[in-house]
C-alpha cells in the first residue's frame, strides 16, 4: 500500500470518528429516551442504545446522506428496539411469561424512575399498545416530531401514522379512564 493510500485512511477514519463522536455528542440523550420509552427498562435500554451505536459505527462510511442524519439513526434505534421487543416476547413466550406484564412489572420496580403516580400509569398505559403504536405515540407525543419526518424513519405514509397516533391516543385514553373507575 503506498503511503498516499495509508494516510488518505487515516484521514477518512478519522472524519469517521469525529461524525461518530459528535453523534452520541449531539443525539446519545434523546436515543436513549427514544428507547427507554420503547423498553421500560434502563438496563435494557443501555443495552440496545450500545446496539445502535455498534450500528452505526459499522454503518456510518456508506452513509450517503440520503436521509437526514437523525432520521437516519432514529430509523437504527427504532428497529433495533422492535427487534429487542420480538426477542424478549419470544423468550417470554418459551418461559411462559407475560411480556406486557413483565413490562409493567420493571416500570414498578425501576430504581431510576423519578415521576409522579400519574407519569408511571401513562408509561403503564403506553406499554399496552401494539409496538408500531408505542413507537408512533413517543416520537409524536414525547419527541414532538413532525409527521413527515416520523414517516421517513418508519417509511410509513403520514395518513397512516396520524391514524396510528390517533388510536394510540383512544386506546391510553381508555386506559387511564378505567384506571380512574
Amino acid at each position: 500500500m503506498t503511503q498516499e493510500k495509508v494516510i488518505s485512511g487515516l484521514i477518512s477514519q478519522a472524519k469517521y470518528e469525529q461524525a461518530f463522536e459528535t453523534i452520541v455528542r449531539e443525539y446519545g440523550e434523546r436515543l436513549y429516551w427514544h428507547i427507554r420509552l420503547m423498553l421500560s427498562s434502563h438496563e435494557d435500554s443501555d443495552d440496545v442504545l450500545q446496539e445502535v451505536y455498534l450500528k452505526i459505527w459499522k454503518a456510518l462510511p456508506s452513509f450517503r446522506g440520503n436521509s437526514e442524519i437523525y432520521t437516519w439513526i432514529y430509523r437504527i434505534a427504532s428497529n433495533e428496539s422492535l427487534n429487542f421487543i420480538k426477542k424478549e416476547k419470544r423468550r417470554c413466550l418459551l418461559s411462559f411469561e407475560d411480556y406486557e406484564k413483565e413490562c409493567l412489572r420493571r416500570i414498578d420496580e425501576d430504581p431510576y424512575f423519578n415521576g409522579n403516580t400519574a407519569q408511571r400509569e401513562l408509561l403503564k398505559a403506553i406499554q399496552k399498545l401494539p409496538a408500531k403504536q408505542k413507537l408512533v405515540f413517543e416520537m409524536r407525543y414525547y419527541a414532538e416530531m413532525p409527521y413527515e419526518d416520523i414517516s421517513k424513519i418508519l417509511g410509513t405514509s403520514i395518513g397512516a401514522l396520524k391514524a396510528s397516533y390517533h388510536f394510540a391516543y383512544k386506546k391510553i385514553c381508555s386506559i387511564l379512564e378505567n384506571k380512574m373507575l
